[in-house]
């Protein structure tokens, strides 16, 4: 399997250390958030990215434009143990069709390495790679602190039925994860000589 991962960068103070994790038997290799998008090469080979954010009942998923300026809303993935390998082909149709580069994913870098969330992420993160079905595929972590929350507060006032809510909030919160990433790199120096 070979899943590849790369964490956020010391640029945060955070996961200062590239350092290799093994998941489910396959090395993953975890190196800084900007090695995604500078594996890339030239702007005009780059893919699209996707966003996850990874909930327990749900992943919600959020796509770049074909110049990785601006995340949208795609959809909402239902998780459950029994249908990861449903999910994974769900990923290999959608790097198919979006021409996706690399994943990046929701991760609670709040200082707290054991909270649930954060170990629901690596649990998300080691069933997808025990299917066997996207191996080379690149991801990154990105910080997703508050992103739900944000989005919660924003539709609150709409007063939405439940499940609608929770999708709504899902997909926003992974445009929110994606977008910051893609805020933060657009704004490289070294981007605008490519």
């Amino acid at each position: 399997m070979k899943f590849q991962g790369f964490s956020k960068g010391s640029e945060f103070g955070l996961n200062s250390l590239c350092f290799i994790f093994n998941f489910a038997g396959a090395k993953l290799q975890m190196i800084c958030a900007n090695q995604l998008l500078d594996n890339m090469g030239n702007a005009l080979e780059r893919g699209r990215f996707l966003g996850l954010d990874v909930g327990d009942k749900y992943v919600g998923l959020a796509v770049s434009d074909p110049d990785n300026k601006i995340a949208s809303p795609l959809s909402v993935l239902f998780r459950k143990k029994t249908n990861m390998h449903l999910m994974a082909l769900d990923f290999q149709r959608l790097i198919s069709e979006l021409s996706l580069s690399g994943f990046i994913v929701g991760y609670p870098f709040d200082g707290q390495r054991r909270n649930a969330d954060a170990v629901q992420v690596k649990i998300f993160i080691d069933d997808l790679c025990k299917t066997g079905k996207l191996e080379g595929v690149k991801y990154t972590f990105w910080d997703e602190c508050f992103t739900s929350k944000n989005v919660e507060l924003l539709i609150k006032p709409l007063k939405l039925p439940p499940i609608l809510s929770k999708t709504i909030i899902d997909k926003f919160a992974a445009v929110g994860i994606l977008q910051g990433y893609l805020d933060h790199f657009n704004r490289r120096p070294e981007l605008e000589e490519r």
